[in-house]
């Protein structure tokens, strides 16, 4: 990307995308277009057709998204399916019309079956059945990539995408129902330890395994990508197959995971695992060869990571 490109990170209020708008801002790129939700409906047809035609972004970085965990996916799935095939839909078709050079769509790696054999790559996309607790949410950013897949044989765009595990850093949603289950962790233990309960409830098992990544490690990850020549990104991508993974490599059960939060918030008393909670997947982490290949590596541990995430929550609420 050139430096002073008019870029457009669609979501640029949310965890990933004031990650993205960071990580562009220290890389040197001058020219960052941003809309709040106020300014750009993007569920508007009308209005983001508008936006493509008197702002012309050079490109785009598609982070905006309905999101949310296990609770949030199952409480509303019809507004996860309509909300995020809408606003891609928007933003990728006008972006085709209105001659943006690259966009950039970001999925998620629930995209993959249920029982995918692990660590999951890239092939296993619509090899069998979904999650069902978060299947709507995996429907639409299937949708998304197979429509910039579909732009690009048919009108020679360079639409890529990325898929990243479970994000989580600053910017995050720490709302108890909706949020994903690091900063929902951050938030149980540290009010456990402000008030010095005997016991925190965490959601299923505990031995569901599960990779993390923090969120500038994505951001990084997604300017890593659309920096990279269309011929190398096209070597190591098929035309119906090009997306990518972006991962840590590291594994977690969710008992440690709470253990570990528990310890950097210095939460002291029992923790109790809630059997009767879904959990998802018993086993969920992402190969991400093909971007490693490419001189692409995470750079942040998940202590340091869930470390900087507790600042930033104590810097928010307390």
């Amino acid at each position: 990307m050139n430096k002073k490109a008019n870029i457009y990170v669609a979501g640029h209020n949310g965890l990933v995308g004031s990650s993205i708008v960071r990580c562009l801002r220290e890389s040197g790129y001058e020219n960052i277009l941003k809309k709040n939700r106020s300014e750009l409906n993007l569920l508007n047809q009308k209005e983001t057709e508008l936006f493509f035609k008197y702002e012309k972004p050079d490109n785009v970085i598609c982070a905006a998204a309905k999101v949310g965990g296990i609770y949030a996916n199952q409480t509303y799935p019809g507004q996860f399916l309509y909300e995020n095939l809408t606003i891609q839909n928007n933003i990728i078709h006008f972006s085709h019309e209105y001659g943006v050079e690259q966009l950039l769509f970001l999925g998620s790696a629930c995209i993959y079956p249920k029982y995918a054999e692990q660590p999951i790559k890239e092939h296993s996309i619509l090899s069998g059945s979904l999650e069902p607790t978060n299947e709507p949410y995996a429907i639409a950013k299937i949708a998304g990539i197979k429509m910039c897949e579909s732009y690009n044989r048919q009108f020679n765009t360079d639409f890529r995408s990325i898929m990243p595990t479970n994000l989580y850093g600053d910017g995050d949603n720490f709302d108890g129902e909706n949020s994903h289950v690091v900063p929902a962790l951050i938030k149980k233990f540290h009010q456990g330890m402000v008030k010095k309960s005997e016991s925190v409830v965490v959601w299923g098992s505990g031995k569901a395994k599960r990779e993390f990544l923090y969120v500038d490690d994505l951001a990084r990850a997604a300017i890593h990508t659309l920096n990279l020549d269309k011929s190398t990104y096209k070597s190591i991508v098929d035309d119906q197959l090009s997306h990518l993974n972006v991962g840590s490599g590291e594994e977690i059960t969710i008992s440690s995971l709470a253990f570990k939060i528990a310890k950097i918030v210095n939460y002291e008393g029992d923790i109790i695992f809630d059997n009767t909670k879904p959990e998802g997947p018993l086993r969920k982490v992402i190969n991400s060869e093909l971007i490693n290949s490419t001189d692409w590596l995470p750079k942040v541990s998940l202590s340091e990571g869930i470390e900087k995430t507790y600042d930033y929550y104590k810097k928010l609420f307390i």
